[in-house]
């Protein structure tokens, strides 16, 4: 099996790793997805989305840089594995970061590295729309709280749930998880069903093995959160990365979710928010994509020397 797709393997597994809790932890205080429905439903959704929509895996593999010709496949492995370098080494010191900023960083490095061609217009718009995301999210979860407390009630909201896990699901296959999609297209020029559901279970593997830290860390760190908390941040970062999604933008859906937790936070009183968590996690944001970057151009410009 060629090496690059070894690698891409790898990072499905990893972004189930990092992402895949994240999704489910939100909702865990209330019992009306269950882990194993919710890991399954996440799966299948990953999987089936992007046969319908590619536009997010296509800005990855293509808007950001060339990943043509024979330098290629090694300039995507420098990329992938300084994505996960920087993820890994963030979250051993306790800092839980965003993998979509950390491929994009690797990307635009490896492929600087390798002499590819970069487009330096989209690689800003996709960083400006990123910075914008947890900011819309937080908005997005400030409105949306106001109408849940108008209108349902507790055993309404099991409703909401479920609402807000489909749509947080269909936005995160649709656009954060495409980026796996992506890293596949790039290593075998093909993403058929075969890929994207290959993907998918890998993904899937990554979840069940990452979920209970991943889960934790936005569930209880971000906020006193009750339920109407976590359906909140469901809907509101449903939204806004479908919005991005439409766009062709790729966006962070732990992000978003972040920001929705903190609107609904916010919109129930600021001290609500334990700003010390959200402040530690903006910080390993802004690392993460430079380092990442540099990390991959580092890379590839010595091989590239080498030869």
């Amino acid at each position: 099996m060629p090496l690059e797709v070894v690698v891409a393997g790898l990072f499905a597994v990893v972004s189930g790793m990092n992402d895949g809790g994240a999704l489910l932890a939100t909702g865990l205080k209330l019992p009306a997805v269950r882990p194993a429905v919710g890991v399954l439903t996440l799966v299948l959704l990953t999987g089936a989305v992007p046969l319908v929509s590619q536009h997010v895996a296509q800005t990855f593999a293509t808007r950001l840089a060339s990943f043509e010709g024979p330098d290629a496949s090694r300039a995507m492995i420098v990329a992938v594995l300084s994505a996960i370098a920087v993820v890994l080494a963030l979250s051993h010191y306790g800092q839980p970061t965003s993998l979509t900023l950390a491929i994009v960083g690797g990307l635009t490095g490896a492929g600087l590295g390798a002499g590819l061609q970069v487009s330096a217009a989209s690689v800003a718009l996709v960083l400006a729309v990123g910075m914008l995301a947890p900011f819309a999210g937080a908005l997005a979860g400030w409105v949306v709280i106001r109408l849940l407390v108008l209108l349902t009630d507790a055993r309404g909201l099991r409703r909401w749930h479920w609402a807000g896990f489909l749509l947080q699901c269909v936005a995160y296959a649709a656009n954060d998880g495409q980026k796996m999609l992506a890293v596949f297209l790039i290593a075998l020029g093909t993403s058929g069903p075969s890929v994207s559901f290959t993907a998918a279970l890998l993904f899937g593997l990554g979840t069940v093995y990452g979920m209970p830290k991943a889960g934790r860390t936005l569930s209880r760190e971000i906020i006193v959160s009750r339920p109407l908390h976590g359906v909140t941040a469901e809907l509101a970062s449903g939204a806004t990365v479908i919005g991005c999604a439409a766009a062709g933008m790729p966006v962070s859906m732990t992000q978003a979710i972040a920001g929705g937790l903190i609107g609904a936070g916010v919109a129930q009183g600021s001290g609500r928010v334990r700003w010390y968590a959200a402040v530690k996690i903006v910080l390993a944001w802004i690392l993460t994509l430079p380092a990442a970057g540099l990390l991959a151009a580092l890379t590839a410009l010595a091989l590239r020397e080498l030869g």
